[in-house]
């Protein structure tokens, strides 16, 4: 499917970029010729994305979303670091340089392919509602939900950030350089500055007014109250204090003194929206390595991240209904392709809103959405030639009661994605948010406040029936993330993820189904329009292809939306070498050696 898309970052911007990366990673002592060879390197890779052609590599790869934090992880795996070492440097750059996305402040899952012993782990980051909340929380006096935005900006909407913990349990069991050098490349950027980048721009000034509530943010991103504009220089001192406590201490230096004092404060004192974090919530929070889900896509094991995330499993469910269908054959210009993948997503979404929740507080059939058998039988309704009039949950094998209502939370596309390979074959597919782009529009010592709790259902109980995805204290809100690492006997072949809310998970089976299916590059499968369907509109992309599909969709009885859908998909395929895929939709790289 030939198409066009209008990109925002430019070549020019991109190659600015790319020197200051350069600069950024390159010890005092190097020479002008290395310099200019990795500012090279990264112009190279953007004009590969603008050319619809991935970047290739033999012995290791980063794609993620901006080229300062790619050039830092790849500098990382150039000095021998593993996977879990590159994603440190990534993930500490991204906050500084992309902090309306992820940082600190927020929470990631990490699905991670070890290469020594041929295994799947996934860890889960996800933050946790604090101790003191209560059911009730986004509701007010007369138990109807707050509007969204009323409960998004402040101290209410905020959870226990999990990253700063993943960051450091996935170094102890993967790492191999020392934990206080990875930090380096943020530390300086933080220090020295960053050339403000055009998305990051246009986001702050689209969002001033709610910037503009909290004054720590509106200090930072508005100075002297005017959106901070592209291209500008932007220090940030206390964000290099951080990291730099971070690197000499550990997450201890976050979860327990100044830093969670700080943070406390911060959400307690807000006056408009006060929210109930404690120290102890800090103290107290764990990671969770959780076993991974998959699902057998033709010749393929799709893998990723189980519950609170409702990403594997949807994501697996749309594969594993389509199974039976050869989309190869009818391509993926052929509306029929669409109307499968369309309807195959409404199903998915039916069960996921209303049986996937934090299965450490609700019974949840997690094998029983995977298996085979129930998938074939769900798939059997595709077989018509027009879209599913009506579509409901189905009964998947449950060893517990199946009473719960349909959940009613919101998701706002934010978040972003980051696909790493090591030299030594290790894989990690890691997806990071602050939930909301800016989160809680609170500042804290250089980085921002997740609103996670707001991906909680408002409402407890639908018509007297309780809702899985509810608030409760200590609880992990569902999320869409899709941090996925595909195999074929055995290996991996495919890393890749998405932000989005929650067409995160449209937007990653597309993907996989492009590459498999359509046997196209991951550069290809990413750049093909998109066509999202969840609920029962079909989402199309403006200003592509995608649009060419609206009237055959309309006509087999689809309400079709025509919008800017604005994913953030970042892959590698790993075969003879290594390529990699960066969305053009946003600013981001692949790079390697």
């Amino acid at each position: 499917m030939r198409f066009f898309l209008t990109i925002a970052f430019s070549l020019t911007v991109g190659t600015a970029l790319a020197q200051q990366a350069a600069d950024a990673v390159q010890p005092e002592s190097a020479t002008s010729a290395s310099v200019a060879a990795a500012s090279e390197a990264v112009a190279a890779s953007l004009a590969a994305k603008q050319a619809g052609q991935p970047v290739t590599a033999r012995n290791y790869m980063v794609a993620a979303a901006n080229p300062l934090a790619v050039e830092a992880g790849v500098d990382i795996l150039a000095k021998g670091g593993t996977a879990a070492d590159a994603m440190v440097a990534v993930q500490t750059v991204l906050g500084l340089v992309e902090p309306q996305s992820s940082g600190l402040g927020g929470g990631a899952f990490l699905v991670w392919y070890d290469a020594e012993t041929s295994s799947l782990s996934t860890l889960d980051g996800r933050e946790t509602a604090p101790l003191l909340a209560t059911p009730r929380l986004f509701q007010d006096e007369a138990g109807e939900p707050m509007g969204f935005f009323d409960a998004v900006v402040g101290g209410r909407s905020v959870g226990t950030p999990g990253t700063p913990a993943l960051l450091e349990a996935m170094h102890e069991k993967w790492g191999r350089q020392p934990w206080a050098g990875l930090f380096d490349a943020a530390i300086g950027l933080a220090e020295d500055g960053f050339d403000v980048s055009p998305r990051l721009a246009d986001l702050v000034e689209g969002d001033a007014e709610r910037l503009a509530r909290h004054g720590a943010t509106a200090d930072y991103f508005l100075p002297g109250g005017t959106p901070i504009s592209a291209g500008t220089t932007l220090q940030n001192p206390e964000y290099a204090a951080v990291l730099n406590q971070l690197a000499a201490d550990g997450s201890d230096a976050f979860y327990t003194g100044q830093i969670a004092e700080d943070i406390v404060a911060t959400v307690r004192d807000f006056s408009d929206n006060p929210g109930v974090l404690s120290e102890r919530d800090l103290a107290v929070y764990q990671i969770r390595e959780r076993p991974p889900v998959c699902v057998v896509y033709r010749a393929y094991e799709v893998c990723g991240m189980g519950p609170p995330s409702s990403g594997a499993l949807t994501v697996g469910q749309i594969l594993g209904i389509l199974d039976s269908y050869d989309l190869a054959a009818l391509g993926a210009e052929n509306p029929e392709s669409w109307r499968l993948i369309g309807d195959a997503s409404r199903l998915a979404f039916a069960d996921r809103g209303r049986f996937m929740a934090d299965s450490d507080f609700v019974p949840m059939p997690t094998k029983g959405l995977v298996d085979p058998a129930y998938l074939a039988e769900r798939a059997e309704v595709l077989g018509g030639d027009a879209a599913l009039n009506d579509v409901a949950p189905g009964n998947p094998a449950f060893d517990h009661a199946m009473m719960w209502a349909d959940d009613e939370s919101i998701e706002l596309p934010s978040t972003s994605h980051i696909s790493i390979v090591d030299s030594y074959g290790n894989v990690a597919s890691m997806t990071t948010t602050i939930e909301n782009a800016f989160g809680s529009r609170l500042m804290v010592n250089g980085f921002l406040l997740n609103n996670e709790l707001t991906d909680f259902s408002f409402r407890t109980h639908s018509d007297g029936v309780p809702i899985a995805n509810a608030l409760a204290p200590g609880k992990r809100p569902r999320s869409s993330m899709s941090p996925t690492i595909v195999l074929k006997d055995g290996a991996p072949v495919l890393a890749i993820g998405s932000p989005g809310g929650s067409r995160i998970i449209g937007y990653t089976a597309k993907a996989i189904i492009a590459h498999i299916d359509w046997s196209m590059n991951v550069q290809e499968a990413i750049d093909l329009p998109h066509a999202v369907n969840r609920f029962g509109t079909y989402d199309v992309e403006a200003g592509t292809s995608a649009e060419d599909l609206g009237g055959p969709l309309e006509a087999m009885g689809f309400e079709v939306n025509v919008r800017d859908l604005n994913s953030g998909l970042h892959a590698i395929a790993i075969g003879d070498g290594l390529q990699g895929g960066a969305d053009p939709r946003r600013e981001g790289i692949a790079l390697g050696n």
